[in-house]
């Protein structure tokens, strides 16, 4: 496999017109050609790109993948005006139309699963099924943050990283390379991945690709802004959630902290859960172990 393409998969790109430029979208297209093949919208996390789904994509055979750059990130990062939740459910309305897909099942990892619960509640019809992978339901923050403290609460290094420059591509992966999240699972296409996240910054060195300025929006709307709140209160697709043991760093317990999972599912007791054990927020899609458990979910919620 390589982040270009999957053994059973052709791989292309297209940019799609949107509100202030326009919107990268890849597509995995079944190889050979499967005429009314099964979709998949896949929306990745706040700081990452479309190459975080090459290993998920990989096991689901027979699929067509799709799979946007959010605005801010990989090659949607030249977008302007603001961005949030409901910005981004709309891009997505616009990749599926120029795609033709009428409706879809939606997968979200991290803030992809937040904004995928937006997307089924502003565009209920181009959705069959949600599937929240570690992200969706609410986080436990403390209320009445400033916007920088929320992102460095959140992301933590994460976000620190989006101000850093760095001589070449090599300095970068070397970087990562010392992040605990991947001290297991390091891959060509996890180097592919954080390759096409450096950019040019114009000064000679690079960058990653992802705003910070997004970041924040983003952050800021999905913890505090009320498009997720009506979204989980409107909430009629169904819907399964997976989270995971280990956060960004690998530290335990992750995002979703024992007691404060068992509250926001209690207070949304339609969507079923499943915890993964063996990976983190990270490795859960981006790792050979994590992609065969989220892809056997994806499967399954295919066929229901």
């Amino acid at each position: 496999m390589s982040a270009d393409a999957t053994t059973a998969h052709g791989y292309r790109t297209l940019d799609v017109p949107v509100a202030g430029g326009e919107l990268r979208v890849a597509v995995w297209d079944p190889q050979p050609p499967a005429p009314g093949a099964p979709d998949v919208l896949l929306i990745h996390g706040v700081t990452a790109s479309h190459l975080a789904w090459p290993f998920v994509v990989e096991r689901l055979p027979g699929v067509r993948a799709i799979a946007p750059d959010l605005r801010g990130r990989g090659a949607s990062n030249g977008l302007t005006g603001p961005a949030g939740m409901r910005a981004h459910a709309d891009d997505l309305a616009a990749a599926l139309d120029a795609l033709g897909v009428e409706r879809t099942l939606v997968v979200g990892h991290s803030m992809g699963a937040f904004v995928a619960l937006v997307f089924a509640h502003l565009h209920p019809e181009r959705v069959s099924r949600l599937v929240l992978v570690d992200g969706g339901l609410p986080l436990d923050v403390p209320a009445g943050m400033d916007p920088d403290a929320l992102v460095a609460g959140i992301l933590g290094p994460t976000a620190a990283r989006l101000s850093m420059r760095f001589a070449d591509a090599g300095e970068y992966l070397a970087f990562w390379r010392a992040h605990p999240a991947f001290a297991r699972d390091w891959t060509p296409e996890l180097e592919s991945y954080l390759s096409y996240d450096l950019v040019d910054d114009g000064e000679g060195t690079f960058r990653p690709a992802t705003s910070y300025r997004t970041t924040v929006e983003d952050t800021v709307d999905m913890n505090t802004g009320t498009a997720l709140a009506d979204a989980l209160a409107g909430l009629g697709h169904p819907a399964r959630l997976i989270t995971v043991p280990r956060g960004l760093q690998d530290e335990e317990p992750g995002l979703y902290a024992g007691a404060h999972l068992e509250r926001v599912l209690t207070a949304h007791p339609t969507i079923r859960h499943e915890r993964i054990d063996g990976v983190n927020h990270y490795t859960v899609v981006m790792s050979p172990e994590g992609a065969d458990a989220v892809a056997r979910v994806v499967r399954e919620e295919l066929s229901a």
